[in-house]
Order: structure tokens, then sequence, then C-alpha cells
């Protein structure tokens, strides 16, 4: 069954491998029969800083935001492919949740269950692709998987986007042009089932 996917490379380079990866994903889902768009971070133009105003008074949103909004609301997949830096997203990443997740649109302050919004993007899921140079067993022991539970609770769940996965290839800094090839080639295999 074709799925409506988008693929977010929230690295804010142009040349990276989350971009590799991303278009792995992509080249995977799109032999699958599945549609695809992309958003990429590195040609989005947009202030990640939502500044001193609270939500009544927000920035208006910049085209790049708006269209990220329209794919978003048009996929029934969510595809985050990211390095984590300091133990977290890219700042211009988390800018991108910061401004284009507001009320009205992501999710509904004025109706509450437990203390917690109504989510209003339900009915989608998504996965995070991470890249490291922290090992496995590092991200996993030492700092309980803080930026798994960041952005698949705090975010994607908070909206009410189902997380289906985690996929964290690392260290990056040690591997070499097989082991990279290898994790292209996963990422490919996630595309054609759209997991």
């Amino acid at each position: 069954m074709s799925r409506r996917i988008l693929i977010a490379n929230l690295h804010p380079a142009r040349l990276s491998l989350s971009a590799a990866l991303a278009q792995a994903y992509a080249d995977g889902a799109t032999a699958a029969g599945h549609e695809v768009r992309h958003a990429t971070l590195s040609e989005m133009a947009f202030n990640p800083d939502f500044g001193q105003s609270g939500y009544r008074n927000a920035p208006a949103l910049e085209p790049d935001l708006e269209g990220f909004r329209a794919d978003l609301t048009w996929a029934e997949h969510l595809v985050l492919v990211s390095p984590m830096w300091w133990g977290g997203l890219p700042a211009k990443a988390k800018g991108l949740f910061d401004r284009a997740f507001l009320p009205g649109y992501a999710f509904d302050p004025r109706q509450r269950r437990m203390g917690l919004p109504k989510p209003l993007l339900a009915g989608r899921t998504g996965r995070l692709i991470l890249t490291s140079d922290t090992p496995a067993w590092a991200f996993w022991l030492m700092y309980r998987s803080a930026l798994k539970h960041q952005v698949q609770k705090q975010i994607l769940s908070y909206v009410g986007i189902r997380p289906n996965g985690l996929t964290h290839f690392s260290p990056v800094q040690q591997s070499t042009n097989e082991i990279r090839q290898d994790w292209i080639r996963s990422a490919q295999s996630l595309g054609a089932r759209a997991a």
C-alpha cells in the first residue's frame, strides 16, 4: 500500500551523511511506489528564534515554514534525518519545530486531557534516523537516549505523530566508507518498507 512520506533532512549543511541517508530513504520509498516530498533544512530560509513573543503574537511564518507545514499536512509518515550535536538537534532543526509546531496547527491548548493539550497531527507516524559520534552503548547507557525521548515523546507524540522507530548510525568519525555504504543501504531498505 502506497504511503505519502515527508523526509526532512535536518542537517544544516548542504552536503552531509544525513543528506545521503535522506536520499537513500527516498530512493527506496520511490522504488517501492510511495509518494515522497523533501524538506531540506539547509535550503530553508527562516528565523529559527521564536523570540520574546508569546503564542498570541507569534512572528509570521516565512514561506519555507508554510511549505513545510503544507507538506506535513499532506504526509502520512514523517522521517527526520538528523545528526546529534551536543546531545541534541542542531539549533536550526530545533528552531524548525519551535517556529512551525504552533497552537492551532500542531496542538490545541484550549482542549486538555490530563493537563496536556490536544494533539492536532494525529494519524501520522514518524521515524528518527540519527547519526552521531557517540557510540550506541553510550547513547543508551550513559545518556539514557535523551535525544530519542525528546524527539519521539516531547515533539512527535506531543503533536499526535506516532513514533515507529529510531535508527541510530554511529560512531560516524570512526566509520569507514564500507560502513557508511551499509548505513545507506539500511536507509534505502527502511524507505522501501516506509518504516
